[in-house]
This record gives C-alpha cells, structure tokens and sequence, in this order.
C-alpha cells in the first residue's frame, strides 16, 4: 500500500482498535491456485509486538488447503471512506486549484499463517468469535445454547487459521495536504450529510494541526 508521511498511521494500539471495530477483514493469499482473497471475521489477540490474528473457514473453502503453514499472507481491514468534493474547501474560493478526492481509514495486517485443523482450535477460536460480538445483546446467545451433537458437527464442518502479524500498516487519508480550514470545513460537511466517521476523524485531524 502506498502511504505518504502525511497519511501513515503507525500507532500499533490505534490500528488495533481498528480491527476490533471492524472485524470482517480479507485475507488476500498467494497460494497453489493463485490469488485468492476472502472475507472473514477476525480475532485479534493483543500482546507483545503487532498481535495475532484468528479465524475459521468453511472446510468447503479450498483456501486452506491453498496455501502453506508458513506463507506469508495479508488481511486488510476497512473502517470508513467518503467522497471529498472541492467545493467543500474554503480555499477553492480563493485559488480554484482544488480536485475531488476519496478518504478512508485501513489497516493492513501482514503475517505468517498457521493452519489449525483440529477442533480444540476452531472451537476456542468461535467461543471468543461469539463471546465478543454477542456481549451487546440483551440474552446473549453462547455455544452452550445449541445441542452438543449439533455443535460437534458444525465444528467439523470448519478449519481454523492463526496469522501471526509480522507488520502493521496504516492509511487514515483525511486531507493532511490541505490548509487546516479546509479539513475543517470538509469534515464538518461530511458529518452533517451522515458520514459520521470519517467526519469527525477529519474534524479531529483539523484539531491536531491546530495545536502543532
């Protein structure tokens, strides 16, 4: 990915935050077939250096086979983009040299990957799966609640994958190039036509120039 100065985000528990607001990252692998690229959720288990990746595929999904305990591979990982009109920088009043551009906020996790078909493995790695994206519900629902022959089965019908982050690579693209009204102004914009995210990270970027 190509990352000016400008747009790197190289802050490790930012880019973990990230993934743990978007789970549902695609894993791109080189394998026997060729490139392949999938979209899986993710668990990421914080630590020491950039972390830990897991997930599950459906034992159907040649990916697993495609590829080799070892090879390199990528997950990317997408919060938010938003189109970025000229019209939005006060600027372009001033000296029309302004073009319409595109911001967004990615991480993308480089790593090693191990692949687990065992059933200890795939059944940890759906528990935690559930355990996270469940915890908001009022019942939350938990692996218990299904019958234990039917869970055994479901649990054989997948494989599981370990990534082992070897480089964490940011791009949060909010306008850095430009004066810091215009980031305002254009932030500002998009949170009012409901994009919010992007908005407000864009609000935020103006702050921080605001207090170098």
């Amino acid at each position: 990915m190509y990352v000016p100065p400008h747009f790197e985000e190289s802050r490790i528990p930012v880019l973990h935050d990230l993934i743990e607001r978007n789970p549902l990252g695609v894993l791109v692998t080189q394998g026997k077939a060729g490139l392949d690229a999938n979209h899986i959720p993710f668990h990421l288990e914080r630590g020491p250096g950039p972390g830990i990746l897991t997930c599950h595929v459906a034992r159907a999904n040649p990916v697993w086979q495609d590829v080799s305990t070892g090879d390199e591979v990528l997950v990317v990982f997408r919060e938010a983009d938003a189109y970025v009109s000229p019209q939005w920088y006060p600027s372009k009043q001033d000296h029309h040299r302004q073009m319409p551009t595109w911001n967004y906020l990615v991480a993308h996790a480089h790593g090693r990957v191990t692949v687990h078909d065992d059933e200890r493995f795939v059944r940890r790695n759906v528990a935690l799966l559930t355990r996270t994206h469940e915890a908001a519900q009022p019942v939350p629902w938990k692996m218990g609640d299904a019958p234990r022959d039917f869970t055994d089965m479901m649990l054989k019908a997948i494989v599981g994958l370990r990534i082992e982050i070897t480089r964490l690579v940011g791009k949060a693209k909010l306008s850095q190039n430009k004066e810091t009204r215009d980031i305002r102004s254009a932030g500002e914009i998009l949170g009012a036509q409901g994009d919010g995210v992007i908005g407000v990270a864009m609000c935020a970027a103006a702050e921080a120039r605001g207090r170098e």
